[in-house]
């Protein structure tokens, strides 16, 4: 949709983007850090699911909403979580570089993820998993970048991204590493859209004949 901000028309997006991974691995704080440029020691775990919004001014013609989804850790295989994932396009794995266990369990996530949502054309979400704590010592094979630049290869992930909630490291990179990946989808599904209506036209206007060239009354 377009809505008009000062003397011009901006195209806005909503977008629903997941946070999700094991208990502990500081989605909250990443959401706080992210919208609010707040961090603090003494989150309380998240129960269910919370919400928080960023705008994003992203060029002159584009405003970008975030509605980014903190859902608890120990929902993994919750029957909740198919409600919480529906309509998402974007998604955070997020693990502790501290503790190994919080890596292990990230396939797991996106097996639950990649099983319970999916795009307009039946593709996986874009995910981008997250590395977070980088400012405290490093555990697995995140202290290898060419292992894990192949752990994201082999499972589907758009891409790694060391993060601290803490310190401010890569967010925001993060962030728009993501909201890249999902306009590029938009275009391509308001591109099919439009090859879609084309093809509709060219038909239509065989007089309801019947008659197309080429694959196009195949399509429709």
């Amino acid at each position: 949709m377009a809505a008009t901000t000062g003397g011009g028309e901006k195209r806005e997006h909503l977008y629903k983007v997941l946070v999700i991974g094991e208990l502990g691995t500081g989605k909250t704080s990443i959401i706080k850090r992210y919208v609010h440029q707040f961090f603090s020691q003494h989150y309380r775990a998240t129960i269910g699911v919370d919400f928080d919004l960023k705008v994003i001014n992203w060029d002159a013609d584009t405003l970008i909403r975030l509605q980014l989804w903190d859902i608890a850790g120990q929902e993994r295989f919750g029957n909740m979580t198919r409600v919480y994932y529906k309509e998402a396009v974007g998604c955070f794995i997020v693990f502790d570089v501290t503790r190994v266990s919080t890596f292990e369990a990230v396939q797991k996530w996106k097996n639950d993820l990649d099983s319970k949502v999916q795009l307009p054309d039946g593709s996986p979400i874009p995910c981008v998993l997250l590395a977070n704590k980088c400012d405290q010592s490093k555990e697995g094979i995140v202290t290898n970048q060419s292992q894990m630049e192949e752990y994201c290869r082999d499972r589907g992930f758009v891409t790694w991204y060391e993060t601290s909630a803490k310190e401010n490291v890569n967010i925001d990179e993060a962030a728009r590493c993501l909201v890249t990946k999902m306009l590029e989808n938009d275009r391509k599904l308001n591109l099919g859209h439009e090859d879609k209506d084309k093809d509709i036209v060219a038909i239509d206007n065989q007089g309801g004949s019947g008659k197309s060239s080429g694959s196009k009354f195949a399509c429709c």
